[in-house]
């Protein structure tokens, strides 16, 4: 009888674990293997403070340009008191109200022509070459081919909503077959640019690495991310694991701090050294504490945010040699792994081996200046891929899929250089293939 009633305890336990909600709260973990699920909360720390802009904060408005590019001018003609006319009487300026307006666009079609000459001298038939990128006798423009390129991948408009807004904005009368060719186009001539942010990337001290799930004509495919402050590569794969970090980067990053989650293919990349994505920790330890109510975790929490408080108050003078409070951290850290038998429950007993494997990835963010405590550059870097997936749907190719990820990791590494994106991707379309 006493085993039946613990049998019975263990499976209102997981009932009451499982029973709420169906969205993970990390990337990494199944929602199926979430902890309190339906308590997800932001991890900030509520404050006094109201939301909006805070007191000394610089704001923005809308301002007068000196010299308008147009000038209209309302004159009274007339006395609106007696009827006198007053159209030869001087004028006086005396309030002005300027109105931002966006003129109509209409597409242009340019003609190039070719014309030839025949040399008075010796007779030879001159022709003058038109420009190479002329191949057909009419073809869009790299306007054109930056425009789709833009509308596609960097806002996420879906192709026939694209055809809709060239031809009700611009009078360009396009087809979805046209806009498919365009962007293969501009990934193809995008190709040496992607492989230079590879190399570089692979080249940086520091690096943060994610992946997130979509769809790829009806099968699962995943998308990987690696970036830095100024660079953003993006790759479309049919495997999450191992396989596709090796296709890519297979020696690994000798020379740089690799910042990821606990996804097992992400620690087994060769680095210089590993920092683990703390946010990811954090929420997990809050899903035990408010499940289970678990003290180690509550303990843990409040470690990793007083080392994460203790980044933030650092110099650079601090990180020449081990301040006396990370010690005390790294010490602090030691002993909670080390404690047994703090709960019962297998999950918690998981995730502290997991930390015990990975202990000197924990705080590394605290030796080196340039590492942060948490993975949000590659979280961000790969939200853009879930926007795209919600606003236009799945992926109808492997290879469209890709195409995505060449062009994106162009955007999104200038967004990071504050460069125009727009014209970059002009920059781009006329370019000269190799």
């Amino acid at each position: 009888m006493s085993e039946l009633i613990k049998t019975v305890e263990a499976l209102k336990e997981e009932i009451r674990l499982l029973r709420n909600g169906k969205n993970s709260g990390t990337s990494h973990t199944p929602p199926s293997h979430q902890i309190g699920r339906s308590n997800a909360q932001s991890l900030r720390i509520k404050t006094d403070r109201k939301p909006g802009g805070q007191p000394g904060h610089e704001g923005s408005t809308l301002q007068i340009k000196e010299v308008p590019d147009e000038t209209i001018n309302y004159i009274p003609h007339y006395c609106n008191g007696c009827g006198e006319d007053l159209q030869q009487t001087a004028s006086i300026l005396n309030k002005i109200r300027q109105e931002v307006i966006i003129p109509p666009i209409q597409v242009r079609y340019v003609e190039h022509r070719s014309h030839s000459k025949v040399c008075s001298q010796c007779g030879k038939l001159c022709i003058a070459a038109l420009p190479v990128h002329l191949s057909a006798p009419i073809q869009f423009g790299a306007s054109v081919g930056a425009m789709v390129s833009y509308l596609s991948v960097y806002q996420y408009i879906p192709y026939y909503r694209m055809t809709v807004l060239l031809k009700d904005l611009f009078g360009l009368s396009i087809s979805e077959g046209s806009i498919d060719n365009l962007l293969e186009r501009s990934a193809q001539k995008a190709l040496p640019i992607y492989h230079t942010i590879q190399q570089k990337i692979q080249q940086s001290e520091v690096v943060g690495s994610d992946e997130t799930g979509t769809s790829f004509e009806g099968k699962k495919g995943w998308f990987h991310t690696w970036q830095t402050t100024c660079l953003t590569f993006i790759v479309a794969s049919l495997n999450r694991g191992y396989k596709t970090i090796e296709q890519y980067f297979s020696e690994g990053f000798p020379l740089s701090v690799y910042v990821s989650d606990c996804w097992a293919a992400q620690l087994k990349v060769a680095a210089r050294l590993h920092q683990l994505c703390t946010a990811h920790l954090l929420r997990e330890l809050r899903n035990f504490e408010g499940a289970l109510s678990c003290k180690w975790s509550t303990s843990m929490k409040q470690l990793l945010q007083e080392a994460i408080a203790l980044k933030k108050q650092f110099t650079p003078q601090d990180y020449l040699q081990t301040p006396a409070a990370v010690i005390q951290i790294e010490e602090r850290l030691t002993e909670l792994l080390q404690t047994d038998h703090f709960t019962s429950h297998k999950k918690v007993q998981a995730f502290s081996k997991r930390l015990k494997k990975n202990k000197n990835s924990i705080l590394t963010f605290l030796y080196h200046p340039k590492v942060p405590p948490d993975n949000n550059g590659s979280e961000q870097a790969i939200r853009n891929v879930k926007v795209k997936a919600k606003v236009s749907g799945q992926f109808r190719s492997e290879r469209g899929a890709t195409r995505f990820a060449i062009l994106r990791s162009i955007i999104d590494t200038t967004i990071k250089n504050t460069e125009n994106v727009f014209e970059t991707l002009i920059l781009l379309f006329n370019l000269e293939p190799e």
